[in-house]
């Protein structure tokens, strides 16, 4: 039996639910399909080892699909200072006071009560297919792979591991970097492997919850500290908080295989002293990083979204918020198809997704290659440009403020000037 929706969607995670919920709203009838169910929220448990910062922008797309208010209620820190600086030492560093390499962003200076937050991919996660259980136009699958795709002229069919076939309008791969719908759509991708890899550390510090996120560039890669929430009666006058560690594979291998104990050393040598006092770890975990864009995101009667369509250096974490950005533009834009009585995979609409999205994901895509290579050497005119661009960050706050703006979702445009100089970038329109 073939069961009919107007749109699927293969993927539930934070960007397919995030899509499933504001075009269920719209009364699209939607088919959610996932492999797994995230876990229930446990208030006593530790913290899920990954997290985003999520920006402003995503705390307001959230909040207009219902899940923003079910994410406090779990939750969620906010930070509302972020810092950066250059840890690499270099003859030519004495040239330069050290205050001028660091560079700290304040909301206050932004206009905005926070930068953002810090929350649990899993939160979020769960917050949104909460939301789902409100919407009767979403039916939710799990348990459930993609076996097969097909298109024709009125419709795309999809048959699952167990043999269903499910056909819409439209479907969506929101299915992440390895994606299947990518795959059997025959849509291909440009992929570039990082010499580092990251390690994430979920650890315990003494004090309250931090308002500042930090992130120090060393010359085997940056070190950051995301402020988490309290650790509450289990463990009084504590709090959790999650480290990132950027180093070769070779390296991250020796520290993963150190127990705890050891490991609290190395990092009490490596991270700086602003570090809090830390006094447990939790959870560590490695993975590789990569900057993958796919050739395009649109074939016939599929479309792309978040990590199926790109994934970028996560040196700024910004890969969740473009995947909230895509999936706000297609939803935005099939509310349009529908008002206007047109197919849900009318090229019309699916190509102004892609003009709207593919650019704006390669400025940030380029962005944070340029600043991985910029900061990722000590090779000495490039240290002494990159401690001078800090300074000038420091001494116009004009435009560093206005890209912050940008880049937290306050703003919908880079400053003008800025958009200037990435449009003249070689090679930019080659991601």
């Amino acid at each position: 039996m073939n069961q009919a929706f107007d749109i699927i969607i293969v993927g539930a995670g934070m960007v397919g639910a995030a899509l499933a919920n504001g075009l269920g709203q719209q009364g699209i009838k939607v088919g959610l399909i996932d492999k797994a169910e995230p876990s229930d929220f446990d208030a006593d448990a530790s913290p899920d080892i990954r997290v985003s910062a999520l920006s402003a922008g995503s705390e307001r797309y959230l909040q207009s699909l219902g899940a923003w208010p079910r994410i406090q209620t779990m939750r969620a820190t906010p930070y509302r200072r972020l810092a950066v600086w250059d840890e690499t030492p270099h003859p030519l560093s004495r040239l330069l006071p050290g205050s001028l390499t660091e560079v700290e962003f304040n909301a206050t200076d932004l206009g905005a009560g926070h930068l953002g937050h810090i929350v649990e991919n899993s939160i979020t996660q769960n917050a949104l297919w909460q939301t789902l259980q409100d919407e009767p136009d979403v039916t939710l699958i799990t348990g459930q792979g993609l076996k097969a795709l097909t298109q024709n002229a009125e419709r795309a069919t999809i048959t699952l591991d167990d043999g269903t076939e499910l056909s819409a309008q439209l479907i969506v791969g929101a299915d992440g970097a390895m994606s299947r719908v990518r795959e059997l759509a025959g849509i291909g991708v440009t992929r570039d492997q990082y010499e580092q890899q990251a390690m994430v550390i979920s650890v315990r510090y003494l004090g309250q919850p931090e308002d500042i996120t930090w992130q120090g560039f060393y010359p085997s890669g940056p070190r950051a500290f995301l402020p988490l929430h309290s650790a509450g009666k289990q463990h009084p006058g504590e709090t959790w908080g999650s480290l990132v560690w950027y180093d070769s594979p070779a390296r991250l291998a020796e520290l993963k295989a150190m127990d705890n104990s050891t490991l609290m050393t190395e990092i009490r040598k490596a991270f700086p002293a602003r570090l809090p006092p830390l006094n447990h770890i939790d959870a560590k975990a490695s993975f590789p990083i990569a900057r993958q864009h796919a050739k395009h995101y649109v074939q016939n009667r599929v479309v792309l979204a978040g990590d199926s369509a790109h994934t970028i250096n996560p040196l700024a974490g910004q890969g969740v918020n473009l995947g909230f950005q895509d999936a706000q533009c297609l939803q935005g834009l099939l509310k349009e198809a529908r008002r206007s009585s047109d197919d849900l995979a009318s090229q019309h609409w699916l190509a102004l997704y892609e003009q709207q999205r593919r650019p704006a994901n390669r400025r940030m895509m380029l962005a944070m290659d340029l600043f991985y290579h910029l900061f990722s050497n000590a090779i000495p005119p490039v240290h002494l440009a990159r401690n001078l661009g800090l300074g000038a960050a420091r001494a116009l706050p004009f435009a560093r403020n206005g890209v912050a703006r940008y880049a937290m979702g306050l703003d919908e445009e880079l400053p003008a000037v800025v958009r200037q100089i990435t449009s003249r970038i070689p090679g930019l329109n080659q991601l």
